[in-house]
């Protein structure tokens, strides 16, 4: 399943670069809770490989956060991830 990173967790002053969110295109909250925990991979265009893990789901529309280690760059947003 192939998703889009649409951007870093944030609020209206603060911006958490450790976590990041992604839409898999699921209808609602209850379809995005069914792939907490799940791996996610990130190719750069160099392709180096950057894993992440699913942690939690934001908000109603089908939208998770996912937390990568390291933090994905900002060249990331806008791009496709693996669920694997």
């Amino acid at each position: 399943m192939q998703g889009v990173i649409l951007g870093y967790r944030r609020g209206s002053t603060t911006q958490n670069v450790n976590q990041v969110l992604i839409d898999f295109g699921l209808e609602n909250d209850k379809k995005a809770a069914e792939i907490l925990g799940k791996e996610v991979i990130w190719i750069s265009p160099s392709g180096k490989q950057i894993k992440g893990k699913i942690i939690a789901v934001h908000g109603k529309k089908g939208v998770v956060r996912a937390k990568f280690t390291p933090n994905l760059p900002g060249q990331a947003k806008s791009t496709q991830v693996k669920l694997v």
